[in-house]
């Protein structure tokens, strides 16, 4: 029987509204890869919940660590996967580097650039286009500039696999 190599962990950082999702897509399929999305995830398992930015951490930090086992297990077996979660911090970007280590897989960490005037044009856009009622949550400026207020680019003694997106 021949040698496996383990498999490879794509995963984004970038603003609210930024493209993540849309490079996620872009990503698995180029890729071949397992695509998870933590938007669907949470709103299957939780409906209706996220009422604030608080219920938001809650209810994410409970699926990445159901999750988180078997990523790792995914990679180990060799398979690519795209996490379309937030590695927004350098809290949460410790949570993909822990799975990538424990399976000894490799990864790139998608760095995507945008202003802040673009992300807000693409929030209005996609609230626009998702037929959402003005004002719900996580659809305002109010609410970009809130969830804005935490990001924190990825520094160079992070020392990731970095493939910037500059977005114009």
């Amino acid at each position: 029987m021949g040698t496996r190599s383990n498999g490879k962990l794509f995963f984004m950082c970038g603003k609210m509204a930024a493209g993540k999702s849309t490079l996620s897509r872009s990503l698995a399929a180029r890729e071949g890869a397992v695509l998870l999305v933590q938007d669907e995830l949470l709103e299957s398992l939780y409906p209706g919940e996220f009422v604030d930015f608080d219920a938001f951490l809650k209810y994410s930090a409970r699926l990445r660590a159901t999750l988180a086992p078997h990523v790792v297990s995914l990679l180990s077996l060799g398979m690519t996967v795209v996490l379309d979660f937030p590695a927004n911090t350098r809290k949460s970007r410790a949570w993909f580097r822990e799975i990538y280590e424990r399976a000894g897989a490799d990864h790139e960490l998608h760095f995507i650039v945008a202003s802040d005037d673009l992300c807000k044009r693409q929030l209005k856009q996609r609230s626009l286009e998702l037929k959402l009622a003005p004002g719900a949550k996580w659809t305002t400026e109010a609410d970009f500039d809130e969830v804005t207020s935490y990001f924190e680019p990825p520094a160079p003694d992070e020392q990731f696999n970095v493939v910037r997106h500059e977005r114009a």
